[in-house]
This record gives structure tokens, C-alpha cells and sequence, in this order.
């Protein structure tokens, strides 16, 4: 009985989980921070709207495979975030999760393992959004210049 007790004022205290359900959500929370964990790669947007709801939205690439496979992935990475979202989540975020391959055939373990350590990276602090890509076609960065490339040294005049 103190089980149930304890278990039901958890979940009262957990924020409202709110679906994703807009390619617009989809998108801006591809602008926030993401992480990457074996079969799962979780991106995670700041709202700067007050709410203190969880975003979540789930979706697998046709690399995964066929409609099928990309349904199971995204089935078996629903039930994951329900089990670790409220425990890992920070109020006032939106969560997108990406399966990789192998997502579907994971074992449940290690699935779990990869998005609890997912969603505790990014609520570790690192929600700063990763820095803008180098456009295609954009020069690189010139490389730090080595103290072998640099001119050699004046004489000085004590030295001859």
C-alpha cells in the first residue's frame, strides 16, 4: 500500500507530458540541443513560453527500413520515454527522440540505458544550443600556426 502511495505523488509531481504533434515543433526543437546514444539520438528545445509541460515527439528516418520497422522503433521508444521521462526531464522543454538503426531490435536494456543517459546529458547542463555548421562550400577555419612555421628570430646583439 505505501508503494502505491509513493508512486501516485510521484506522478503528481511530475510535469504534464504534451505530444509534439506539428512539423513546426519538430523543427525548432532541432535548433536546441541534441545527444546521441546508441540507438537514439534525443534533441531537446528550451520554450522560453513559461509552461512547465514536457514536450515529446518521436520519429524514425526511412533508413530505418520499411513502415513496419519504423513503427516498432518509434513504439519502442514511446514506452522508454514514458518510463524515464518524467524521472530525467526538465519542466519546460520539448523532447524530440530519433531512432537510429537497430532501434526495433535493441535489447530493452541497453535502449533504456541509451535514452536514460541520453536525456541526463542534456539536463546535465548541456542545453546551449551546439554551434552553427559550416556552410557547404563555406573555407575552413585557417590552422594555428606552429611555432616551425613562424620566422626565425632576429639576432640580437649580443649575440655576435
Amino acid at each position: 500500500m505505501t508503494e502505491d502511495l509513493t508512486l501516485s505523488a510521484d506522478r503528481a509531481l511530475s510535469p504534464a507530458i504534451v505530444r509534439l504533434k506539428t512539423r513546426a515543433q519538430f523543427l525548432a526543437a532541432a535548433k536546441g540541443a541534441s545527444l546521441g546514444r546508441g540507438a537514439v539520438v534525443v534533441q531537446m528545445l528550451h520554450r522560453q513560453d513559461g509552461a512547465r509541460h514536457l514536450g515529446e515527439g518521436f520519429t524514425a528516418t526511412k533508413k530505418i527500413g520499411n513502415a513496419v520497422a519504423r513503427n516498432r522503433a518509434k513504439r519502442r521508444l514511446r514506452e522508454a520515454a514514458r518510463a524515464l521521462l518524467p524521472l530525467h526531464g526538465v519542466p519546460g522543454r520539448d523532447y524530440v527522440f530519433i531512432a537510429r538503426m537497430g532501434a526495433g531490435e535493441r535489447p530493452w536494456a541497453r535502449l533504456l540505458d541509451d535514452v536514460g543517459t541520453a536525456l541526463i546529458g542534456l539536463a546535465s547542463g548541456r542545453d546551449e544550443p551546439r554551434p552553427p555548421r559550416r556552410p557547404k562550400g563555406a573555407p575552413r577555419r585557417p590552422a594555428k600556426q606552429s611555432a616551425s612555421r613562424l620566422p626565425p628570430a632576429e639576432p640580437s646583439a649580443s649575440d655576435g
